[in-house]
Formats: C-alpha cells, sequence, structure tokens
C-alpha cells in the first residue's frame, strides 16, 4: 500500500513538472524602452514626426534568430503625440484618424522572412480606420541579452512607408504656391525593446501590483484617521 501511493506521488510530481516546464513562453513590448514613431512631408520641404504613446504588443517565437516570429501590435490612436496639442487635437478629428470611431491601429504579422545578417522583411496586415492592407517592413535585429535581474530582453529597428491615401486620411489644403500642405506617403520608425515573459506571469505580476497598491491605501487611509 505504501509503495503504491509513493508511485502515485512520483508520478504527480513528474506530471506538475512537466506542465510547468512546458509553460508557453512569449515576449512584450517594454513600453519604457520603445518607439512607435512616423512623420510626414510638411509644406514639401520638411519633415513633422509624431509618436503614439500607448501600445501594446505580443510576439510569439521559438527559434532564437526571430524568423518564425508572429507578432500582434494594437495602438491606441489618442495617445498620438506631435508636440502640439492643437495639431493632436486635429489628428484625432474626423479630418484625419476619427479616433472616437477608429479607437486602435493594428498590425498582425504574416511572414518574417530573414535577409540574413539580422535583417529580416516583415509582412503583415495593417488596419487604420477600418481599412486593412498587406504591407511589408525592414526589420534590423539588434541582438538579445540578460538584464540585471535576469530578463531576457531583444532589440529591433523597424521601418517602413504606408500612403495614408489607402485608409482615407484624404485630409490636405492648398498652398499658395499651388502646392500641398501635407504628402501623401508616411515614414514609419519604431525602435522596441521586447521582454520575455512567461505565460500566467503577467497576471501574476498585476495582481501583485494590485495588492501593494491595495495595501498602500489602506495604510494611508490608517494615516489620515
Amino acid at each position: 500500500m505504501q509503495y503504491k501511493l509513493m508511485t502515485i506521488l512520483c508520478c504527480l510530481f513528474l506530471f506538475i513538472n512537466s506542465q510547468a516546464q512546458e509553460k508557453e513562453t512569449y515576449w512584450v513590448v517594454e513600453p519604457s524602452h520603445a518607439k512607435v514613431g512616423f512623420s510626414i512631408t510638411h509644406f514639401g520641404i520638411s519633415e513633422t514626426e509624431g509618436r503614439f504613446q500607448k501600445y501594446t504588443g505580443k510576439i510569439y517565437a521559438e527559434k532564437e534568430d526571430f524568423s518564425d516570429a508572429q507578432i500582434n501590435l494594437s495602438i491606441d490612436v489618442s495617445s498620438i503625440d506631435t508636440d502640439n496639442d492643437d495639431r493632436d487635437a486635429h489628428l484625432l478629428a474626423e479630418d484625419f484618424f476619427n479616433a472616437e470611431k477608429y479607437p486602435t491601429i493594428e498590425f498582425k504579422s504574416t511572414k518574417m522572412e530573414a535577409l540574413g545578417d539580422n535583417k529580416y522583411k516583415l509582412h503583415g496586415d495593417f488596419t487604420m480606420m477600418g481599412v486593412s492592407k498587406s504591407i511589408e517592413l525592414d526589420v534590423v535585429y539588434k541582438g538579445t541579452i540578460k538584464d540585471f535581474w535576469g530578463n531576457t530582453r531583444a532589440g529591433f529597428n523597424i521601418d517602413g512607408v504606408i500612403n495614408r491615401m489607402d485608409y482615407g486620411l484624404t485630409w490636405n489644403s492648398l498652398l499658395d504656391t499651388g502646392g500641398l500642405a501635407l504628402g501623401e506617403e508616411v515614414t514609419l520608425n519604431c525602435n522596441v525593446e521586447l521582454i520575455q515573459k512567461t505565460e500566467g506571469e503577467e497576471e501574476e505580476e498585476k495582481a501583485e501590483e494590485d495588492t501593494e497598491e491595495k495595501a498602500a491605501e489602506t495604510e494611508e487611509a490608517g494615516e489620515n484617521r
């Protein structure tokens, strides 16, 4: 009887251990070390730059060189920032992004094509203002490291060009000289740092943050009595 119990316990331990080892890993964008930026020609003589401050990204990759990467990125349109509040408000209005109706920009990869020398051609579906188009982006893989806290991080530079007219962003203004105020092509530039996570890790971190926040609120309430 004792032998049978020990056998069952050993099998249970091996099962639990195998489940822990098989936990899926993935990568997320680390916002404090990333930039999702863009630029557009202004008055035909200069480039106006901007960026989105809020976005989430999740990447699955089994190969160390990310050649099999599956990428999903969601951008919060309302977080646009061009260093000018009036311009940002205009960009969010119906003339441009119509953020109330189309609150996000989405990208979903379909292929990560290795070109050699840590360079890739990233193919995917880009959705903006309800319109989806296949686009190609140039990617440079900057490497993978372990940080001071034991986290695995990877870095990428991503560049590309889209035509805003393809997505219904057609607003423009005619200059006295006959030219247009804004160009049609938008240059995309993203510097992205990823951090590797294990299935369930983000939920655990969020629960821990919520617990710490509630404890701080309780402590503060006690001090104010």
